[in-house]
């Protein structure tokens, strides 16, 4: 699949989870959040410490997403994005977006040996989705 494909596919999700996703506004992990509400996406939070952020309740972690979340956003340093793929793989994730700097080169390798969508070559959902900052 092209890069251009792979979004696709990503985008085609009816659900998405915001893993490190931040109540600071300033902070990527808010943005990403943001671009998906003002696209009427359905997004969830997910943040351990959070019980909502932009006025929608957290998941405290992957495995606690909906069904319907088959797409993930991960804005988190690389050893803990490291730590959470296998969570996302056992939980049925089918494409994980790793957000610049979020990536980690073991996870992204675990996820193409798992046949997941893994979208971790510097592109960036807020320039693809087009985000505009209120």
């Amino acid at each position: 699949m092209t890069i251009q494909e792979q979004i696709l596919q990503f985008l085609a999700s009816p659900a998405y989870g915001v893993v490190g996703a931040s109540i600071n506004r300033q902070k990527y992990g808010n943005k990403v959040l943001r671009c998906y509400l003002q696209h009427e996406k359905i997004a969830i939070p997910v943040n351990p410490n959070e019980s909502e952020i932009e006025g929608i309740l957290c998941a405290a972690s992957i495995g606690d997403l909906p069904p319907g979340a088959l797409s993930i956003s991960m804005i988190t340093p690389p050893t803990v994005t490291a730590k959470l793929v296998p969570q996302a793989i056992q939980k049925g994730i089918k494409n994980i977006w790793m957000q610049p700097g979020a990536e980690h080169p073991d996870a992204v390798a675990l996820c193409r040996e798992k046949g997941i969508n893994v979208i971790a070559d510097g592109s960036c959902l807020l320039v693809v989705m087009g985000y505009h900052e209120h």
